[in-house]
Order: structure tokens, then sequence, then C-alpha cells
């Protein structure tokens, strides 16, 4: 039977998340589940692809997103740090790049981007080179995880330890967590999302998604949304409160979450996306994890040059600064219809 590349259809749902766990190089972001809340939440059209003969050999998550800022785009995948390509063959790959450079031409997008997460997803469009991601291995012992750190990772760690932090999974409501972030991402000066983002990931992903808060004396100072895909463990959304530092919740979070993940039975800790010269990324660095260029990729249609919505743009520069300063609850009205400018 020849192969074959045709439109996502709802019979493909159990085979397309199947192929996604058993591909190294799936992830949370190409299941059917951030689908589905992608499309809850914010209404961008999605246009997934599946290339198959007898079974699936391949497949590329895809939205169509449109507004002023980005103009007319396919991004795989809208929000995700990771995305492209999955496909068990060169055949297949090869066949599913062919089909998305033909859709962007038929629907006249201005450029194609795929999130690859790893070189052998790449099928040849322009790179782009701005974001790494670290990941850390991680096992049963907690001494031995301690060990493995850096020295001076280690001493922040042990000195964090001290404080009384207790840690708290699943709460009944994400109110802390999500007030936590809003505020971290202001303090960042960009939008924050709307709470029904965080409720249909909750609800979609079930058992592969949690919320955890950190507390002090009563006192939520850190929180986090975490994904669970194969033996991985993914913190996708975290924040701490700043009047907390000289405790050190951040540190704390992040090292209980590697212990925790360790003891229970994962066996790889994702600490995601960041970009080269930034605090988050000097963050991660000094956990002495493994940096991994992120690949991405780009294929301009209509458009000219590469597109850059990196807060590190200097075009955003004075819209940063302002956002900053903005009243807490304006930003979190204002957060939610912005933050669809940048998917």
């Amino acid at each position: 039977m020849s192969l074959t590349v045709s439109p996502f259809r709802p019979q493909d749902r159990q085979e397309w998340d199947d192929f996604v766990l058993r591909h190294p190089h799936g992830s949370p972001f190409h299941l059917l589940a951030w689908k589905q809340s992608i499309e809850q939440t914010f209404g961008f059209r999605p246009m997934y692809l599946v290339a198959r003969n007898e079974v699936v050999q391949g497949v590329l998550p895809l939205f169509l997103v449109e507004n002023f800022l980005v103009g007319k785009a396919l991004i795989s995948s809208p929000f995700a740090v990771y995305g492209g390509i999955l496909a068990e063959t060169a055949e297949a790959q090869a066949a599913l790049r062919d089909q998305v450079r033909r859709l962007g031409e038929s629907l006249a997008v201005d450029y194609v981007e795929l999130r690859n997460a790893h070189a052998e997803q790449c099928v040849g469009f322009a790179g782009v080179s701005r974001y790494v991601t670290f990941t850390q291995p991680v096992g049963p012992g907690e001494e031995s995880l301690l060990e493995a750190l850096p020295k001076k990772t280690r001493n922040m760690v042990r000195k964090a330890l001290k404080n009384p932090f207790v840690t708290r999974r699943g709460p009944d409501s994400f109110q802390a967590f999500e007030s936590l972030y809003a505020r971290n991402l202001r303090r960042l000066g960009t939008p924050s999302f709307p709470r029904r983002h965080f409720a249909a990931l909750l609800e979609n992903f079930g058992e592969r998604i949690d919320i955890r808060e950190v507390l002090l004396d009563g006192q939520v100072v850190a929180a986090s949304m975490n994904f669970f895909f194969r033996d991985q463990m993914h913190t996708y959304y975290a924040a701490s409160d700043s009047r907390y530092n000289a405790q050190a919740p951040n540190t704390y979070m992040y090292f209980d979450h590697l212990r925790w993940a360790g003891q229970s039975g994962y066996r790889t800790f994702d600490f995601g996306r960041c970009k080269r010269g930034t605090g988050t990324f000097e963050f991660k660095r000094h956990w002495g994890g493994e940096m991994r260029e992120l690949p991405y990729e780009v294929l301009l249609v209509k458009r000219k040059d590469l597109p850059n919505f990196s807060p590190l743009n200097p075009r955003f520069q004075t819209a940063i600064k302002v956002w900053q300063n903005l009243p807490l609850p304006l930003t979190r009205l204002l957060g939610p219809r912005l933050i669809r400018l940048f998917p």
C-alpha cells in the first residue's frame, strides 16, 4: 500500500497518540490533548496531518494562526516549545514536509514554523537558532542527585532545604498558581494567559498533568504546572513569589521536583526552553543538565524575512517596559487578549 498524507480524522485519535507515545522524539505537545486545549481556549484552526500506508508512519501537529502581528502562519505548535514532524521513515518525513509546503502555498500564509526539538526532525527549511532546552537524568537516590549537582547549586539547594517548605500536589484550585504565574509574567513584561487555558490543560491531559504548590508557613510561595510523558517530567509553567527570594523557594521547588521524579520512576527531568543571555537560562544552566539547541525551522512563503517575536527583539523593548509598570489588575485583564498575538 502506497504512502499517503491526509488531514487528521477523529477515527485517527488512538493511532495518533499511540504513535506519539512510541516515537523517540514525541512530546506532550504532540498529543491530541494539546490540540484540544489550544482549540478550546484560543480557537486557532487545527490542520493536523497524518502520513500512513497500512498504519500511521508520521504525524505533524499544525495550527493556522492569523493576527495583525504574526500575519498568517502555520505553526507547529502554538504556545508549545516542541513540535514539528514525527516520522518513522524518511519517506514519511519527506511526504509531510512536501504536504505542509503545499498547504502553506495554497493558504497563502506568510510562513510555516516547525518547532523541532531534535535535529533528526529537520526537513531543510531555514534554521532558526534562538532557543535551547535543558534536560537532566534523575534517579531514586536523593543524596546521589545532590552530589550530581554543581557545587554552587548543591550548596544553594542544601540552604533552601533548611527552610520548612511543604509541597502540596494537586490542590483543589489552581488560583494560587495562576495568580503567581500572572505576577511573574508581568515582571517579565509578558501578557498573562487566560485562566481557561490552564483549566483546559488540566481537563484534557488528565493524569498526564498536575499542579504543585510550595508553601512556607501556610503561604504559597512557588507553584508549577507539570506534564508527565513516558519516563519524563516536564515543568512547563512555574513561578515563585519574589518577596521570598531570600528563602530560595524556586530552588527548593525545582530540586523537590527532581527528587520526586526520580523517586517516582521517571528517568528524565525537562527544564524546558529558554534563550541564551536571560536570567532563566542562567538558572537552568546552573543545575548542570544537558543543554541542547532547539533547531526550529521556518519556511518563508509570502514573507521575505524570518520572523522574530522573541521578547529580546529590540522592537518590543518599549512595550515590555510599559507592561512591567502597569497595575497588576490591568495586566490580568488585558493579558489574555494580548497573549493570542504571541503564539
